[in-house]
């Protein structure tokens, strides 16, 4: 009986820089709150004259990392075996918050040269087990000679990313004060691939986690 992911005793070849892809692990909300989102993506744009260039849809990412594609079937049977045994949980975005720019953001030490404004996912506790799970794979990502998996355990949604210094200060005032709280039941993870940061994404995997009252399966 299989109780978790088994640790591979081999030792995979080293992938250069220059032959890995950018994978994000990401949660899409769905219907109606997609469109909202897109819409105060869109009106954030507009107000601030900001040029789109390539733009995935509303996300938020669970997790991030660089592999090579020679590694991709197997990071897809670890994580379908991590979702076939987590269920489906709610998730509320609830208001504004920003990453200033020129600052490093925690726990993630993601060193931010530009601004972000989002909205905060109300309750991060789903995902903690979540993340613990999807730290087996660091071993196999780190075993290849790629940088460790970026898990992001205080998670968001982007509305405006890219922010100079003045706009970000023109916009966040304003966006402090407005008021957003929405819920969504997340059903399923989505493994995206980009060539390189202004690449659009495009869909690898869909994994469906275990509907609400089903047992984890052994």
């Amino acid at each position: 009986m299989e109780t978790g992911l088994v640790k591979q005793s081999f030792s995979p070849p080293k992938l250069e820089a220059s032959r890995r892809a950018e994978y994000l692990l990401v949660i899409y909300p769905y219907g109606d709150l997609q469109d909202k989102l897109l819409e105060a993506q869109q009106q954030f744009s507009a107000d601030y004259g900001l040029q789109v260039t390539v733009r995935n849809r509303p996300h938020i990412t669970v997790a991030a990392f660089q592999a090579g594609e020679p590694m991709e079937n197997t990071l897809i049977r670890w994580i379908q075996r991590i979702c076939n045994r987590y269920r489906s949980f709610n998730l509320t975005l609830n208001n504004y918050s920003g990453f200033p720019p020129h600052t490093t953001r925690p726990p993630e030490s993601i060193q931010r040269i530009t601004g972000t404004i989002y909205l905060r996912v109300q309750d991060p506790e789903p995902f903690r087990e979540l993340m613990r799970q999807l730290r087996a794979i660091d071993d196999f990502i780190r075993s290849c000679g790629c940088p460790p998996v970026n898990l992001i355990s205080r998670p968001f949604l982007s509305i405006a990313g890219g922010l100079t210094e003045q706009t970000y200060n023109k916009a966040m005032p304003d966006y402090s004060r407005r008021d957003f709280h929405e819920s969504f039941r997340v059903d399923q993870l989505v493994l995206l691939k980009r060539e390189h940061a202004f690449d659009a994404c495009k869909t690898i995997n869909i994994f469906r986690l275990l509907p609400e009252d089903n047992a984890p399966q052994s």
